[in-house]
């Protein structure tokens, strides 16, 4: 596999943007991999994190923080799931902070979950093609 240590949402380069654990775990639900379900739960939550992604930006530009809440809800807890724990604990902080009415302090956190979606996004992209590539 790829060494996916790249730079965290906090500058460090000691956290992989997708998780080992995690990536084990999905691993261990169909060990053979003839379910495919890795690449299956990979292809589906980045089809979701695009369309979440367009509606928290839709939202935030309307000033809809209870939907740019929801939207970070849901992805905080897909993210965690895959093992992109950077961009779940950032969800959870943006929800703590709306859900607190605090939309100002929310603010410079969405820009951080832009840069860290795209972090999440190309590492789930290059896991995916490995999973091709070992396939073939």
């Amino acid at each position: 596999m790829v060494d996916l240590n790249n730079s965290g949402i906090d500058g460090t380069a000691t956290k992989p943007v997708l998780d080992a654990a995690c990536m084990a775990e999905l691993r261990a639900l169909d060990p053979d991999g003839k379910a495919q379900l890795v690449k299956r739960v990979l292809a589906t939550y980045q089809t979701s994190l695009a369309k979440l992604v367009a509606q928290l930006q839709l939202a935030r530009t309307e000033g809809a923080w209870d939907q740019v809440s929801r939207v970070a809800h849901t992805l905080k807890s897909s993210s965690a799931s895959i093992g992109a724990l950077a961009l779940s604990a950032l969800c959870a902080e943006i929800e703590r902070l709306l859900r607190a009415g605090d939309s100002n302090g929310a603010q410079p956190l969405i820009d951080q979950f832009q840069a860290e979606v795209q972090r999440v996004d190309g590492a789930v992209r290059q896991t995916l093609q490995q999973l091709e590539a070992a396939a073939s």
